[in-house]
């Protein structure tokens, strides 16, 4: 009885060990694929890459509404002579003797007051363009910073208000 007990428990090892060793790769999810792309996927991952967004880019639906938004504060700086003439976010023409600037979600066209921190300077501008940083929540265009008297510093704490 050992005998056969021995010779079914080799046997058993043996279609076990030709058998695929995951569930998966025996059914494919798509007719045209073939069994072994499961077992990769299953193994490897989805083939798409997942982009981490930093959770300051985050903004709920109630934040990004514009009419909600009360205003904020941070630093500002501005770009001028590289950008000139490319195109922006908007679709427009970045011009940098024009009041614009970049912002993270404000709608396009929105325009906003910018006071200057410490000062009684302010310029007003309209969002044209984003702003992927940060550190800063404005892009002045140079006009706006010229303005501001920031230019010289090229970083300024600013208070942002809708207009």
């Amino acid at each position: 009885m050992t005998k056969y007990f021995a010779a079914a428990f080799i046997a058993a090892s043996a279609l076990l060990a030709a058998a695929p060793h995951d569930a998966s790769a025996q059914t494919s999810t798509a007719p045209d694929r073939p069994a072994h792309n499961a077992h990769a996927r299953a193994i490897h991952g989805p083939r798409h890459r997942v982009r981490v967004v930093p959770a300051a880019y985050i903004q709920t639906a109630a934040s990004r509404d514009s009419s909600a938004w009360t205003g904020e504060s941070g630093k500002a700086s501005y770009y001028g002579p590289r950008y000139h003439g490319r195109k922006s976010a908007s679709g427009l023409r970045f011009d940098q003797m024009e009041m614009t600037a970049a912002h993270r979600w404000l709608p396009f066209g929105t325009r906003v007051r910018v006071a200057l921190a410490g000062t009684d300077r302010s310029v007003i501008v309209t969002i044209t363009d984003r702003i992927y940083s940060s550190r800063r929540v404005l892009d002045l265009s140079v006009a706006a910073a010229r303005e501001l008297g920031m230019i010289r510093q090229g970083v300024a704490d600013v208070t942002i208000d809708p207009v």
